[in-house]
């Protein structure tokens, strides 16, 4: 299948993003791009690190430049960070650039798949399951509001998700 379009998924944390987007971008045969990773690979520094340093509004900014960039992409799958949706001109940008599938997932999925994981920001503090369920209340009208496709992923390999994404593309 020659694929030109761009694929961008969208999700909260442990939604697996970088997992199936790995996956999918195989299976195409495309480029995989992970915003989270680019922006460690410009600044050398950890996205905790540039939390710490320059507050959450830096690094959006920073995350902003990088979707800015990737916005001329052709034919990439591109996995973006939870937080991307908050700003406008972000989900016009992501919009623009392909078909949107947002990665939905329960919060009870997010604990299980980030328990281990200390390199998150916002979950460094307080109550991790609180803090999910806040940002997933404020966040999932945004994930839903640019997705084209939307995909439970709570319980499923990313195969199984990859085919349905695939699927979808597939279609007339």
């Amino acid at each position: 299948m020659e694929f030109s379009r761009n694929v961008v998924l969208v999700g909260p944390m442990g939604a697996g993003k970088s997992t199936i987007g790995r996956a999918l971008a195989d299976e195409l045969g495309v480029v995989f791009q992970d915003t989270d990773t680019l922006i460690e690979e410009r600044t050398g520094a950890s996205i905790a690190w540039i939390f710490d340093v320059e507050g959450e509004e830096g690094f959006r900014d920073r995350e902003t430049a990088t979707i800015r960039d990737l916005a001329a992409s052709r034919g990439a799958v591109i996995a973006t960070g939870g937080g991307a949706v908050l700003r406008e001109e972000n989900r016009r940008l992501l919009r623009a650039m392909g078909a949107v599938v947002y990665l939905e997932t329960s919060v009870k999925q997010q604990l299980s798949r980030t328990r281990r994981d200390r390199k998150r920001p916002l979950l460094r503090s307080g109550d991790r399951e609180e803090v999910l369920r806040e940002l997933l209340a404020l966040r999932d009208p945004l994930y839903r509001e640019i997705a084209d496709l939307v995909v439970r992923t709570d319980g499923r390999g990313a195969k199984s998700v990859v085919q349905e994404i695939m699927e979808f593309l597939r279609a007339p």
